[in-house]
């Protein structure tokens, strides 16, 4: 990766607020800001806590509904039968 390329990455995230450069003479060192990463993962943990629960309504639901669309049993075919006849 050439040195233009790793800038440009740099200036993203600093755009972005993930790190921070400060001035040192002709250095230019960059420092990783901890705190925002982890505010990142609390705010990804929240959603994926939703998301889960959410995944485990709509399994419930399509059980549910796979309930209803099962063939009828042998003594519901009877009264259906017996009504029908």
């Amino acid at each position: 990766m050439s040195l233009q390329a790793v800038s440009k990455h740099l200036k993203v995230l600093e755009e972005a607020g993930l790190v921070r450069r400060s001035k040192d003479a002709q250095r230019r060192p960059v420092h990783l800001d901890a705190e925002v990463f982890d505010l990142m993962r609390k705010w990804i943990e929240r959603y994926q806590r939703q998301a889960e629960e959410r995944f485990g309504r709509l399994d419930q639901v399509l059980a549910r509904m796979q309930g209803q669309d099962s063939p009828a049993t042998d003594t519901e075919q009877q009264r259906a039968e017996g009504a029908a006849g």
